[in-house]
């Protein structure tokens, strides 16, 4: 017959005894267990990091639109007419032609009465760089 275990004794009948071998406090005079808030945890990081992509989306929105811009100078650029090997670090200024055509020149818009369209560098990587 087995005999009744007080309810503050730990017992198993394949352990024994094994409040020390046990995970959790098994005393009356032992601290509270409380189960943590994983919900309100959850809900701040997802918050912070759902803060973190859109604030890298936006950096990336702003490259890539700096990158388009910059692609659209050098095509307009480059597909406009010029009848001399352009200089690196020297400054061109492009102009709209009465034909619908762009052209390149040294001639600076004060110094000439065409439409200007903007002023640019070339770089040591070929790009044109937009001055203006």
């Amino acid at each position: 017959m087995e005999s009744k275990k007080p309810d503050n004794i730990v017992y198993s009948d394949e352990q024994g005894y094994n409040a020390n071998l046990l995970p959790y406090a098994t005393s009356v005079g032992a601290p509270a267990i409380r189960i943590d808030d994983l919900v309100s945890w959850k809900s701040r990081g997802i918050s912070n990091v759902n803060k973190e992509f859109e604030s890298k989306f936006n950096e990336l929105k702003v490259q890539y639109q700096s990158l388009l811009q910059e692609f659209e100078w050098n095509e307009l650029v480059y597909s406009s007419k010029f009848s001399f090997e352009p200089v690196i670090g020297e400054i061109y200024h492009l102009y709209a032609n009465n034909d619908g055509t762009n052209s390149l020149s040294l001639i600076a818009p004060n110094e000439w009465n065409k439409e200007h369209i903007g002023t640019f560098k070339l770089n040591s990587e070929k790009k044109w760089i937009h001055l203006g």
